[in-house]
């Protein structure tokens, strides 16, 4: 997924080095095992870059996504490989919070004042994902799924 403009001073300088070598263990392969909350893969997510992604066929593009948002957070252990199906469907909690705090900030920047309807104005994120993972398919399931690709 492409760095805004806005938000490239966040990332470090290494940053192409660093999802580079993310994408790289994982294979280049979608490390998605259901964090996403799409519900449509059993155990790891069956994408890879390049490939046809199932269900669409669309060509995906390996991303590497922040599992805590934060962009100055680089440590390997909050990186993930994603497809964008699997990346965007992971972000759309904070996305929605991000979209609504950008459109409240371009209302004020006009001179227009919120109305405050107590709790229903915050932005809330989306209850957290289940932290339990799906059980990992057995190699066959695995390999009938990268068969039918």
């Amino acid at each position: 997924m492409p760095i805004r403009p806005e938000n490239r001073h966040r990332y470090p300088p290494d940053w192409p080095q660093i999802s580079l070598a993310i994408k790289e263990r994982a294979g280049w392969r979608c490390e998605c095992t259901g964090e996403c909350g799409r519900g449509t893969h059993p155990g790891r997510c069956p994408n890879r870059h390049g490939a046809p992604a199932y269900g669409t066929g669309s060509t995906v593009c390996l991303t590497t996504a922040h599992l805590d948002h934060t962009p100055e957070h680089c440590d390997p252990a909050n990186l993930r490989a994603m497809c964008q199906g699997c990346h965007l469907h992971y972000d759309a909690g904070h996305h929605a919070v991000t979209r609504a705090q950008t459109r409240a900030r371009a209302l004020a920047a006009t001179g227009q004042l919120a109305v405050d309807v107590g709790p229903a104005a915050a932005p809330v994120m989306p209850p957290a994902r289940p932290q339990a993972l799906p059980a990992a398919p057995s190699a066959a399931t695995e390999q009938l799924l990268l068969d039918f690709l």
